[in-house]
């Protein structure tokens, strides 16, 4: 009797789309979470709303900490990185930067559990937003070359500035106020100044490689 062999019908790019919908699913269920339930939800509780099994949160982001990373990226590039976009266009380059990186505060009533959560996890991290903040280099770029900011900045010194911004944030401040005023402060020092900074790290922390400006 010969027997029938039952084959995956589905293609290499059928499994790459489903995955790619699960992983949607998970960071936006995240998201929805975070928000209605505090920074503490737990990972069965993403996975339900998500409507897949915690094996599969598992399988796609290793743990918690991978999820909560996946969703502050994704704010990350929502929420700040179209105003980094933007700022290209600006005819004064200064006022560009400080509008995107306003941006940030401006997001935060929304966010405060995924920060939270993002600080806790380890995800809050100049790197995360050095990544979104790249387009402003060109930017910052054009600010300098019209003495409109100090010649030594560098693109990682306004991620810096976005995520310091944001540590400031605390619940008893409903109406972001310490956020804004910090902004400021931390915008005052961009203007140009005599006085050299001093330099940044040679090295990348997680590559190891010369860091360029």
């Amino acid at each position: 009797m010969q027997q029938r062999r039952t084959k995956d019908q589905t293609t290499p790019q059928t499994r790459r789309a489903d995955a790619q919908r699960n992983f949607d699913r998970i960071v936006r269920a995240a998201l929805e979470a975070l928000k209605e339930d505090g920074p503490a939800v737990p990972l069965d509780e993403i996975a339900r709303r998500a409507g897949v099994g915690v094996a599969t949160v598992y399988r796609r982001f290793g743990d918690r900490d991978g999820v909560i990373k996946a969703a502050f990226e994704t704010y990350f590039a929502e929420e700040i990185e179209p105003a980094v976009l933007a700022a290209r266009a600006a005819e004064d380059p200064r006022r560009g930067l400080a509008e995107a990186l306003t941006v940030a505060v401006e997001t935060l009533p929304a966010h405060r559990s995924l920060l939270a959560a993002a600080r806790e996890s380890g995800a809050f991290t100049v790197e995360i937003a050095e990544r979104f903040m790249g387009p402003l280099g060109e930017v910052l770029a054009a600010a300098q070359r019209r003495g409109l900011v100090r010649g030594d900045l560098i693109t990682r010194d306004l991620a810096a500035i976005v995520v310091m911004t944001l540590a400031t944030a605390h619940e008893g401040d409903r109406g972001c106020d310490d956020p804004r005023r910090y902004l400021a402060l931390l915008l005052d020092g961009t203007r140009p100044s005599p006085e050299p900074l001093p330099a940044p790290a040679a090295f990348h922390p997680f590559t190891g490689k010369a860091r360029t400006p």
